[in-house]
């Protein structure tokens, strides 16, 4: 179970990284929407696309999980705040679906980054 959860929580977080890219890649309507209203599209929406697949990656790989669930934290925080402060909790009527999947992901990469605290040399 020790090594089994921690590698579930990973491959959860990149699955939700990882499968939100066809969204920012394909210029999905929703995804268009949301980085037009924070005036970030097309560039924001292509770049934070990116850094989502290079976080959903390193957090797949044991020795850099640490640094994906680090990456991870940054995007989602700020796609929280972007949800609190520009957007509003619920995006076209998705009933809160997207904020709620961006508290879990947010909570899970914390909670990576915990188990992992002991590969980060400033910890």
């Amino acid at each position: 179970m020790k090594k089994i959860l921690p590698l579930l929580l990973r491959i959860i977080v990149a699955i939700i990284l990882i499968q939100t890219l066809r969204f920012k890649f394909t210029a999905h309507p929703d995804s268009v929407y949301i980085f037009t209203k924070v005036g970030m599209e097309p560039y924001g929406r292509i770049i934070t696309g990116i850094t989502e697949l290079i976080s959903g990656i390193l957090i797949l790989i044991p020795r850099t999980a640490w640094i994906g669930a680090t990456l991870s934290l940054g995007i989602i925080g700020g796609a929280i705040m972007i949800h609190l402060t520009k957007l509003g909790i619920e995006i076209n009527n998705d009933g809160g679906i997207l904020f709620i999947t961006a508290i879990v992901t947010f909570i899970l990469s914390a909670i990576i980054l915990w188990i992992r605290r002991k590969e980060v040399k400033f910890f």
